[in-house]
Parts: structure tokens; sequence; C-alpha cells
């Protein structure tokens, strides 16, 4: 005799929460093909595939996740895959989501540091999605400022008749986590000095990957946000410490980003991007907010997605209006002009690039720069103009603007000057400037051997791919030369 398969059981916890929503079964079928679309997926599901999930057969992949996000927008609370009666899984899209209060961006962005920290490789080779950057911009466009972000701090009593008052107790550890006797547990309270060092963390790391790339340091950056931000995120804090706590932890998941994108994990640091952003809003700072817009647009840039760039930049600028510094006001602006040059659209990146000019033209010594954008001075100006007009082909310009970038930059700055150099040597190459390209290549290429930066190797291969057509003159058999004496 055949066995006969085992009969499933019906899903009354989805039947429940369909009839709750008020869907139907094409109509969640439809919703969760739209949030498929926002997070890059291609999915075809109909109504009779929700029928199969009201039987018992369990989707497979990221579908659960997708399903309890719909079901999340749609109801106001936060609905996982258990609640739904379906299989937990780690979606690919995990930490796109642009979270509803600030306890939920700590759970989402403390879930990827603990991740990212461990041996989880997968997670450095997710996609990057042009899709995701939708939502999460829309949402900090649009979105409110969180109304408290105070933790564990109850208004002071005075103790009844001499009675001491009862001890804070913290908030209990999670038993799957040991911590040594000197690290920081969850629940203590944060200080100044806690905040001083969260500056100094970052500056530590952004020195660090300026000079030797994001790849040096950046699981050292990672671990030290899942063991010591991490904590200090749950622990107990005021309403002013509390939103200062919050821009550090914004600025430096942002670098987690930053240096994720520095060595191509591009799906990763999109996530940590739009983490930063929901953390910034946290924090009530719409400024930085729009820093980690044209972050994300320079991302967009670099992976050839200018009109998603352009979008980012732009929604940067409305957010912060005409209230931020005129430093500030000069990078958005230049921003939105490296995305227009990526398109070839000249009109648009020329005027972009004007905006810029003018913006930094009209800053004046003395004036107040929040420190994540002091970076941005002629040298980074010039740095623009040449990187748009290589894009536009415009090589003379291109090349008297990427020398001027390299006289004004600090040595400090390793690696942008590196890709000014390669800019330069692009320039000069398509001026007919054959052996003084192939030089200045030479001299980038070094430099990349000495890097851990795939964005420095990237820019050097490109350059290469442009030799080809010159591939049996002597100069450029010099340069392969030298690039083989590297290793």
């Amino acid at each position: 005799m055949t066995e006969r398969p085992a009969q499933r059981t019906p899903n009354r916890q989805l039947a429940a929460l369909i009839a709750e929503a008020g869907f139907s079964n094409a109509g969640l079928a439809r919703r969760v093909d739209q949030l498929g679309l926002e997070h890059g997926l291609d999915l075809r599901y109909d109504k009779t595939s929700v029928t199969r999930w009201l039987r018992g057969q369990q989707p497979r992949g990221t579908t659960p996740a997708l399903i309890a996000e719909v079901f999340t927008r749609r109801l106001g609370r936060r609905l996982t895959a258990q609640d739904l009666g379906l299989d937990a899984c780690a979606p690919v899209y995990a930490g796109l989501e642009f979270a509803a209060t600030p306890e939920e961006a700590v759970d989402i962005v403390g879930g990827l540091w603990r991740k990212d920290s461990g041996s989880h490789a997968e997670l450095r080779k997710i996609a990057f999605t042009p899709a995701g950057l939708v939502v999460p911009s829309r949402d900090w466009l649009i979105g409110r400022a969180d109304d408290k972000v105070a933790r564990g701090e109850a208004p002071a009593r005075i103790p009844a008749q001499g009675r001491p008052a009862p001890p804070r107790i913290p908030a209990p550890l999670d038993p799957s986590r040991r911590r040594g006797p000197d690290e920081r547990a969850p629940g203590q309270k944060v200080t100044a000095g806690d905040l001083a060092a969260l500056r100094s963390v970052g500056e530590l790391f952004r020195s660090l990957d300026d000079r030797y790339g994001g790849g040096h340091a950046r699981q050292a950056l990672v671990r030290y946000l899942e063991h010591e931000l991490e904590p200090m995120l749950r622990g107990t804090y005021g309403e002013q410490t509390g939103r200062r706590l919050f821009a550090a932890a914004a600025d430096l998941t942002r670098l987690a980003g930053w240096t994720s994108y520095d060595i191509a994990a591009h799906g990763l640091a999109q996530r940590y991007f739009v983490q930063a952003l929901r953390l910034a809003q946290a924090a009530g700072d719409r400024a930085y907010g729009s820093y980690v817009l044209v972050t994300m647009s320079r991302q967009a840039v670099y992976l050839g997605h200018g009109r998603e760039a352009v979008q980012l930049a732009r929604v940067a600028q409305q957010g912060v209006g005409t209230s931020a510094p005129p430093v500030v006001q000069a990078l958005l602006h230049a921003s939105e002009a490296r995305a227009h040059g990526v398109l070839g659209e000249v009109r648009a990146c020329t005027s972009a690039l004007v905006r810029a000019e003018r913006a930094l033209e009209a800053a004046r010594p003395g004036d107040e720069v929040p420190h994540w954008a002091r970076f941005f001075d002629e040298a980074q100006l010039a740095d623009e103009f040449g990187h748009c007009h290589r894009d536009l082909q415009q090589f003379r310009a291109a090349a008297q603007h990427a020398e001027r970038s390299l006289q004004l930059r600090a040595p400090a700055y390793a690696r942008s000057r590196l890709f000014c150099r390669v800019v330069l040597a692009t320039a000069r190459l398509g001026l007919g400037e054959l052996d003084q390209a192939c030089q200045l290549a030479a001299e980038a290429a070094g430099q990349a051997a000495e890097m851990r930066s795939a964005r420095a190797t990237e820019y050097v291969r490109d350059f290469e791919r442009r030799l080809e057509p010159y591939k049996d003159a002597p100069p450029v058999r010099g340069y392969r030369d030298k690039v083989a004496a590297l290793g």
C-alpha cells in the first residue's frame, strides 16, 4: 500500500488576519507582489497562491516576511511570519525597512550589526536593489519627528517618609549573549563620556577609512557597534542625551555602510544607509538625514543608477530646504551634479555645479558647519567638477579641476586623492596624452595595491578598460609591466 501524503492543517491565523485587514485573496497576492518589486524581487503570486497558503502550504524563501510586512502596513502594528502561522526566514531584504518607532529601529540595526560581526558571509553578498531606495527616502521626507526617544528614566520622586527609593532595575540581558566583566550591559545609564567616546571612535575609523580603505578596519567598527553602541541604545537616557545618542548611532551606522560600500558589499551598505537614515530621524537631525541620502545617491552613481541618484539628491535638498549651512547646500547640489553627469545630462549637471559653487562661495569663516560636512571644501568641489566633466567627456575641464583638487587636497585623504589621480589620468588619455595618462595611472595603481578598497581597484580597472584601443603602444606596455610588478 502507498502511504497517503500528510494532510496540511488549515492556516486559521492567516485567515483571521485576512478578514481583519479586509483583503481578498487576489488583493493580498497583489500587495505581496508589489512589495516584492520595492525590494527588487519579481514575484508572480495570485489568488490561487493565497488559497494554498490558507490550506496550510508554506511559501518559500523571503515570502513569509513579505506577507508579514504587508499586514504590518495595513494594520498598523508589527507582525511577524510566526504571527501569520508561517515559517520564519531570514529575508534577503531585511534591513531595508524604515522602522515605525525608534525602538524598532534599534531592533533592526542591532540585528544587522550582530549578523555582520559574525560569520554571516552571505550578508556581504546581498545584491543592491534600486527599488529598495524608494520607500525609505519617501518615508524620511514625509515622516514626522519622533515625539520621544528617552528610555528607562522615570520622573524623580521624593521617597516616602525617608524610605530609600527602590533601585532602578536594568533591562535583562539576552541569555544567548554572554558579556565579559568589563563590557557594558543593556540598562546602564548613558553618560556624556559615552557620547564623547562615540564621537572619537567615529573620527578614528573615518581616518582609517580615508587612508587605508574601508576593508582595513570595517569588522572592528561593526564589532564596536554590536558590543558597545547597541547596549547604549538599550540603556537609560533622557530626551536630550537620547537625541545625541541616536545622532552618534546614525553617524557610525552610515560609516559602517560607507566602509561596506568601499569593499563592494553593496546590498549590505544599502541596508546600513537606510537604517542610518532612520536613526537620524530619531535624532531629530534633518541635515544629517540629507547627508545620508546623498551618500545613498553616491552609491547609486557608482553602480550606474543615475536616475535614482538624482531623485535621492533632490529629496535630500527638499528635506532640508534653505535652512542648512552653505557648505551643506554645496554638498547636496554637487551630489545631484554627479548623478546628472553619469546620465550625460550636460545642462542639468552644469546647473547643479553652478549652484554648488555659489553655495560654497557663500560660506564665511566662523560659520557653524556640522562635523560631517567639514570635508567639503574647495578641494572637494574641484574633485566633483573633475568627475562630472570626465563623465561628460569634457576632458580639458576635467584635467584642470582634477589638478586643482590634487593641489589642494590634504595627504590624509589618500583614497580621494587616488580617485582624483585616476580622473586626471582618464582626462589626459582623452586629450591624447598617453604618456602622462599611463604615468598617473601607474601611481594610482601602486596606491590601490596598498589599500583594502574595492572602489580603488575598480577605478584603476576602469582606466585600464579605456586603454584597450592603445594596448600595443609602448606607454601602455610600460604601464602593464609596472602594474604586473605590483603583484
